[in-house]
């Protein structure tokens, strides 16, 4: 697994379509749900008339470390949901990657955030490696 400046990311050798759906699956063993999905290809070529790689960008939400957020900030909502994204590198070959909720909440200067960070990060690394495994 790969860590940028914001986000965690692996890549896997399988087609893009079956990476997508592994990657749901794994944040559902996760407890993460998926509240929307983006699919940049489409949504390019009908805005821009452009054509542009396999990319779909989830937003996962855990709902019981939501709410604890939630409660704890309520402004923490224009975070969440956590992006998830997926897309082709070739066509055996997907990027997955996650946000780094840590370093997305760290500039949320409430205390209460931090161990919910750092619990959704463990989920959200666990979701990378097990493509690994």
């Amino acid at each position: 697994m790969k860590e940028t400046n914001y986000g965690m990311s692996i890549e896997v050798t399988l087609p893009f379509e079956q990476a997508l759906t592994k990657t749901v699956e794994l944040l559902k063993e996760q407890g993460f749900g998926v509240l929307t999905e983006i699919d940049v290809k489409e949504t390019l070529k009908k805005k821009l008339d452009v054509d542009f790689k396999k990319y779909q960008i989830l937003g996962a939400c855990n709902p019981p470390y939501a709410y604890q957020a939630l409660n704890a900030e309520e402004d923490i909502g224009l975070l969440l949901p956590c992006n998830v994204i997926v897309y082709e590198l070739d066509e055996n070959t997907t990027r997955v990657s996650a946000i780094d909720p840590q370093k997305a909440m760290a500039m949320v200067s409430n205390n209460q955030v931090e161990p919910i960070a750092i619990e959704i990060k463990e989920k959200l690394t666990s979701v990378l490696n097990a493509f690994s495994a």
